[in-house]
């Protein structure tokens, strides 16, 4: 059973001006019916398969975030789910789960991992084997998950404080912990204003080399404005706020005296000559 595409009833004079909600509900009135006469066709004896390229409702989605969520018809688990089939083979949802198991109700998942959506998810096939069972009179149904080694997704996250003396060290030695190798690498690099100029891009490059393909984004942590009771740090003397910026950072008593000093004397210099 292919995709049903609602351009076939916005085709159509008596559906072409219904909502979303009333196509749908119609689609899945129409998918029912075809289900339940392919059901009538089906010989008790002999296997028998439903492959279904749907969306089922309750399935869990990876990489399909990146679809216009709300814009797909949805079906309800009954709608596909009759008993008269031994197993339901579904496609077009990329993670593999069971959504039931009488009958069995499954998407087998996409064989390779499309995007980050997919980094976290096993990737692979469905063993299914059914059997006649002449003394219950019955089928035995058996399904397993055979995983594959699909291309590796992977985001390597760095933070980088003010006090790191050697962000790109840091930053490199996060990215050995990892195995690159071939694998679809994404970096986030975050860091303070500090730190700014001091990530050498070259050197974490030449590290990235082994991976198949990489990119690099970096955002800048940038502090919040500091305030002394309600007054910003621009409303206020430079003094105040130097003894303001002294208190926030905690610094010990004889190294805040020290700054004091000599900062107040830059401030009473640079305040002379204007």
């Amino acid at each position: 059973m292919p995709w049903l595409r609602r351009s076939f009833l916005l085709a159509r004079e008596d559906t072409k001006n219904l909502n979303f909600d009333e196509l749908n509900r119609i689609m899945q009135q129409k998918l029912s019916v075809i289900i339940k006469n392919l059901s009538k066709k089906i010989d008790p004896s002999l296997p028998s398969i439903l492959a279904a390229h749907v969306w089922v409702s309750g399935a869990s989605i990876g990489s399909e975030k990146s679809m216009t969520i709300g814009q797909e018809h949805v079906l309800l688990p009954g709608t596909i789910a009759n008993p008269a089939f031994d197993y339901i083979a579904l496609g077009h949802i990329h993670r593999h789960q069971v959504l039931s198991k009488t009958p069995p109700l499954v998407y087998a998942g996409s064989l390779e991992r499309l995007d980050f959506g997919d980094e976290n998810d096993d990737k692979g096939f469905y063993l299914v084997n059914i059997r006649a069972d002449n003394k219950a009179g019955k089928k035995q149904i058996n399904y397993s998950f055979q995983p594959v080694n699909g291309r590796r997704f992977l985001t390597i996250n760095v933070t980088i404080q003010p006090q790191d003396m050697e962000p790109t060290a840091k930053i490199i030695d996060e990215i050995s912990q990892y195995d690159i190798t071939d694998a679809i690498v994404r970096l986030q690099i975050y860091f303070s204003q500090e730190n700014e100029g001091q990530i050498l891009d070259t050197e974490i490059r030449n590290v990235l080399k082994d991976a198949h393909h990489y990119t690099i984004t970096k955002e800048i942590k940038r502090q919040e404005r500091l305030r002394l009771n309600a007054y910003s740090i621009e409303e206020i003397t430079p003094m105040a706020a130097l003894e303001a910026y002294i208190a926030d950072r905690k610094f010990s008593k004889s190294y805040s005296r020290l700054l004091l000093k000599y900062g107040g004397e830059l401030i009473k210099e640079k305040t002379s000559t204007e």
